[in-house]
């Protein structure tokens, strides 16, 4: 470059610039001209609870579902495949869960169906879904969705189970040296699910459950259930259920300056119980799965790739961090597009291709699927989560 004017050197850096900008342009020009798919689409029914109290759950697995349904379609779909998710509100109703399982498998011939969000509405449509013999995949957490599995052969689930998150507060309780803990739940499936789990793995590790209430879905005040339990004296409060009702619990037990550890369930993993909760809820110890506390494992970590993807594009499509419940719907769509891809359309050979599935790593753990286990998660899917300031600290 010796000798040459400032305006000879700006223009070889320009042309150097040029020249990059135009490689990079015809990389990304090859990157998107993948082949469309051609065959007949696979067709996939989905219902969450996309509007109603529960929203904050199916919200995000609807925006998962349009987002997979693209990436999949851009790249080629399945095997030649287009991919067309359908997609039902049953905002959070059971009837309207059923309503919607009868149209997606009887109208609309879907291959198999993801969600429901909840457990009371999963629980309204297993029946239905193992007479059909159509594959359901659930997005809610209950254990009795998929249990026993000799009556539910046709039925799977993906978020982590409720047995494994009281074990994995009876394991932290113990651990903290606490033999008298408090339980208070929502009146539906999913909060009785929690306590009849509570009541099987808590007394028998030396934790007395010395007060049990309940609140309705629609409550907007615990003070009387909370004053019974602050007269207890139990050294911790464990709260099983989904927004809003936590958030609630955890106003009304600062307000009666309620003492001892403050636990709640996995179905506060998202932002919405911070938001609604405010400074209430700093303090509050909950399993979680590690998406929502990506930046403090480890790179070694089984899960890192597949939590950071998911991240990556979930944020680049929609400029919000996902959150636990929109994993479930990833892990429940994936796992079934990987059946469909190894099996095809065969309903019957999906359903023994998930059952036997080992090794499929989603953002809810690493699922080892068995004829016998229809979740495929151990308690080690689990992280305990500790809200400081209002934000997810990994506490283990």
């Amino acid at each position: 470059m010796r000798g040459r004017t400032c305006g000879q050197r700006l223009a070889v850096v320009l042309a150097a610039i040029s020249c990059l900008v135009l490689l990079l342009g015809s990389a990304d020009i090859t990157a998107k001209a993948s082949k469309p798919p051609t065959g007949a689409p696979y067709k996939i029914g989905a219902i969450f609870s996309v509007t109603g109290d529960n929203s904050p759950l199916g919200q995000p697995e609807k925006e998962t579902a349009m987002l997979l349904e693209a990436r999949i379609n851009k790249t080629g779909g399945i095997n030649g495949h287009p991919v067309q998710i359908i997609i039902e509100d049953d905002a959070g109703q059971e009837t309207n869960a059923l309503l919607a399982a009868k149209k997606l498998v009887e109208r609309d011939g879907v291959i198999a169906v993801v969600g429901p969000s909840l457990s009371g509405t999963s629980l309204a449509i297993v029946g239905y879904m193992e007479q059909r013999q159509v594959p359901l995949i659930s997005c809610a957490a209950s254990v009795k969705i998929t249990a026993p599995t000799n009556l539910r052969q046709w039925i799977f689930r993906t978020p982590q189970g409720d047995r494994h998150a009281i074990e994995r507060i009876a394991a932290f309780l113990k651990h903290r040296h606490v033999s008298r803990a408090a339980f208070i739940n929502v009146s539906n499936a999913y909060g009785m699910s929690g306590f009849d789990q509570a009541k099987a793995v808590l007394p028998p590790m030396g934790i007395e459950i010395v007060a049990a209430e309940t609140f309705g879905p629609d409550d907007t005040d615990m003070t009387p259930q909370l004053t019974r339990i602050k007269a207890s004296n139990a050294q911790a409060l464990i709260c099983w259920g989904t927004n809003p009702g936590p958030a609630r619990v955890m106003i009304n037990a600062r307000q009666l300056k309620l003492r001892g550890l403050m636990l709640q369930s996995h179905g506060i993993a998202n932002r919405k119980f911070i938001e609604l909760g405010g400074d209430a809820v700093n303090g509050v110890i909950f399993p979680a799965g590690r998406l929502i506390v990506l930046d403090q494992i480890s790179k070694k970590d089984r899960q890192y790739g597949v939590l950071s993807e998911y991240t990556r594009l979930y944020e680049a499509t929609y400029h919000k961090p996902p959150n636990t419940f929109g994993g479930h719907a990833w892990d429940a769509i994936t796992l079934l597009c990987d059946a469909l891809k190894k099996v095809g359309p065969d309903r019957a050979k999906i359903r023994a291709h998930i059952e036997n599935r080992k090794s499929f790593v989603g953002t809810g753990g690493v699922f080892n699927f068995s004829p016998g286990d229809h979740n495929g998660l151990a308690r080690d899917a689990f992280a305990m989560v500790k809200i400081e300031r209002g934000k997810w600290m990994r506490l283990e």
